[in-house]
């Protein structure tokens, strides 16, 4: 539904400059530049081009969805903002605010041009409050999708950090878990896991679960599918880290491990797998012994 708002772009027009040094002024005051993520000069330039985006868009008059073609390079403009705001950490409501600081200095022009015209300045002022919400209400879901996304991509970055898979030995992998498994950590350690057995032509590969808080049957599934994907692959597996209460907790919900070697620490399961190798570790004779 459209209202046709042949004032309110006359008015912005008219009063342009005046209505940017207020809207510059309210945003400073309301802190938008006290947090130091942006530079007074961004503000004015992104202020300026979106005023200069709004006023091109009620030329064509008010249309109540702001998601129709007439706003599609405001909208754009608030999408590229919103996703830099989002990432530089401001909160929804000064992403928002950028809009929402834009109606004071705006009705305050209004007011004064239609003061004598009643009738034309509450369909004015509701014009531009109809479209001037949409549009701070269309930054915070652009806000929310990005931090969404930006939580997600680090989520990843965390899950390819804490699994790092260590080559102890030639031939001989430590995959090291801290945390609680799941699902998706466990694709990604499955994945980290054999392709560091392909890239090292190792045979033994290390699991150690000594960081992991809890051993449930779902946690124990994940490990068993990681050690079935491994020997896939040609690989012996070792768990370590099996505390007493990891043991006791294995043996009460009838976890069956027994085609795998456990052994209670990383420095057992390293011995087990050099003695698979045929290798062994002795102490170095004492210089002039």
């Amino acid at each position: 539904m459209n209202r046709p708002a042949s004032r309110l772009p006359a008015i912005v027009e008219q009063h342009q400059k005046e209505v940017l040094a207020d809207w510059l002024s309210n945003q400073a005051s309301s802190g938008a530049l006290r947090a130091g993520r942006i530079q007074e000069s961004q503000l004015r330039d992104e202020s300026q081009r979106f005023l200069a985006l709004f006023t091109k868009a009620i030329q064509e008059g008010i249309e109540f969805e702001t998601r129709g073609a007439q706003w599609a390079d405001i909208r754009e403009f608030l999408t590229e903002l919103s996703r830099s705001r989002a990432t530089q950490g401001f909160t929804p409501s000064q992403v928002a605010t950028f809009v929402f600081s834009l109606k004071q200095s705006l009705f305050k022009r209004v007011n004064e041009s239609l003061k004598s015209d009643p009738a034309a300045l509450a369909g004015t002022l509701w014009d531009a409050t109809i479209a001037l919400d949409a549009l701070g209400l269309y930054t915070t879901e652009v806000f929310q999708q990005a931090r969404e996304q930006l939580i997600a991509r680090q989520q990843e970055e965390l899950i390819e950090l804490s699994t790092p898979v260590v080559q102890l030995w030639d031939g001989i992998l430590a995959l090291p878990l801290i945390g609680t498994l799941d699902s998706e950590r466990t694709q990604v350690v499955m994945e980290n896991l054999l392709e560091r057995l392909v890239a090292t032509g190792s045979s033994i590969a290390v699991i150690d679960i000594t960081g992991v808080p809890t051993v449930d049957t779902l946690v124990a599934q994940h490990l068993l599918k990681t050690v079935a994907a491994a020997q896939l692959m040609g690989a012996d597996c070792i768990i370590s880290g099996i505390r007493p209460q990891i043991a006791q907790t294995i043996v009460h919900l009838g976890i069956d491990l027994s085609s795998v070697a456990t052994k209670a620490s990383l420095a057992d399961a390293f011995g087990l797998a050099l003695k698979r190798r045929g290798l062994g570790v002795g102490r170095a004779a004492t210089p002039g012994a």
